[in-house]
């Protein structure tokens, strides 16, 4: 039994792949991030920014907030504030799923939307815009501390515990690169042979929450000595992958889940034994309105 919702962030379940995984040597989990409340693995650093800016005083219960979002950091943070009594604004380019955006303003946020053909970068402008000019105070997702602590701090640690100690790989989509940070530094002071495999797009693909970064919006919390290996996957990897995992293994998520799981199997395919981690970051009924599941 929980005292508040904000007591059922983390500690999400690992789940073994029965079907898509087919090396007996290799133990492939995927980590369902889906279970936290607000339905993704950005409840977490949400829920440390939020709470960490105000037991500091870097935020008041009076500021404005303002963040830039492709959508689950944005679904963390409207329902984190709207606990806490904060007024906050997010910035998401228009072409983000309806779901995301109804489900941002039923936990009481303002949604701005920007133009889709500046993509998240465009946001992040707006954004930065408004904190120079009008006051608004940003948490900053893509520098803040906190995100990757949050993950240092419960991601790493569960993940270690769950595979009591055994696991030898973890693979994460990068975006904010939080997760991957945090969880990267957890499990290599605990046994620094774990491999960590970042997952980014290959060229021209687009992947909801999986963004290959221009250097001026490279986020700045990343540190890349923390990621053994990057490997690229393709929109129709990831989309076809995010359908076999729905069909085939029963976990409904989204296309950056499909990313991460399209790299992981590769590895369980090239491996001679292992046991691997994958993120599936958040869950598939917030794309229904798009052309993923069609």
């Amino acid at each position: 039994m929980a005292n508040r919702i904000l007591d059922l962030i983390g500690n999400t379940p690992l789940v073994a792949s029965r079907v898509l995984n087919t090396n007996p040597n290799v133990k492939l989990y995927f980590k369902m991030e889906g279970h936290n409340p607000g339905g993704s693995v950005k409840d977490r650093a949400a829920y440390n920014m939020i709470k960490n800016g105000l037991e500091t005083g870097q935020i008041k219960t009076t500021d404005r907030l303002i963040e830039a979002t492709s959508g689950n950091t944005g679904i963390a943070l409207a329902m984190i504030a709207g606990i806490y009594g904060l007024d906050i604004e997010l910035v998401m380019p228009e072409n983000s799923t309806k779901e995301r955006v109804q489900t941002m303003r039923a936990y009481g946020a303002k949604v701005t939307l920007t133009s889709a053909s500046v993509g998240i970068e465009g946001a992040r402008d707006y954004a930065e815009e408004k904190v120079n000019k009008e006051g608004f105070i940003m948490l900053n997702q893509f520098a803040n501390e906190d995100n990757w602590k949050a993950h240092y701090k419960t991601t790493g640690p569960e993940i270690w515990s769950d595979t009591k100690g055994e696991v030898t790989h973890f693979v994460s989509s990068m975006g904010t690169t939080g997760t991957i940070m945090g969880t990267s530094t957890y499990l290599k002071e605990q046994k620094n042979t774990v491999q960590i495999v970042g997952v980014q797009p290959t060229d021209n693909s687009k992947i909801p929450g999986i963004r290959k970064w221009p250097q001026a919006y490279l986020p700045k919390i990343f540190n890349p000595d923390k990621v053994d290996t990057v490997m690229e996957v393709s929109e129709e990897e990831a989309r076809t992958m995010a359908k076999r995992l729905a069909q085939e293994e029963g976990i409904f998520s989204g296309m950056s889940s499909g990313g991460a799981a399209t790299v992981a199997l590769r590895l369980a395919a090239q491996l001679d034994h292992g046991v691997i981690v994958s993120i599936i970051c958040d869950r598939g009924d917030r794309y229904l309105s798009s052309d993923l599941f069609d």
